[in-house]
């Protein structure tokens, strides 16, 4: 959807992604897409040369999340939410996973 705009159909996951994670890896967001890792490795370093994300790592896996510092960052979130709202409901639900672990039995809510 957003394709035209940022070039690249891999450059739209990645940003798509972290928007709905707030961080990842590049395995994981291939992964999830089905993608090429090295397309997706050269577009979130392409996008951290141009200081819309920044990388950290943590033990040997590089994470990847959005520059607080990048100056139109509250934009491309609000494109990138408003783009979430047009894509299919199996998508979303693949973006937006679940707990993955069970609550503490006792726990307040």
């Amino acid at each position: 959807m957003l394709e035209p705009l940022f070039g690249t159909a891999n450059r739209e996951k990645a940003l798509i992604f972290l928007e709905a994670r707030t961080e990842g890896y590049p395995r994981e967001i291939a992964e999830l897409f089905g993608t090429d890792l090295r397309a997706i490795q050269n577009q979130l370093e392409k996008l951290e040369q141009g200081g819309v994300v920044y990388s950290r790592m943590v033990g040997r896996t590089r994470l990847y999340s959005f520059n607080p510092r990048y100056p139109l960052l509250n934009e491309l979130k609000a494109l990138l939410e408003k783009a979430l709202e047009f894509y299919p409901e199996a998508e979303k639900d693949r973006l937006f996973p679940e707990r993955s672990r069970p609550r503490r039995k006792g726990k307040p809510l």
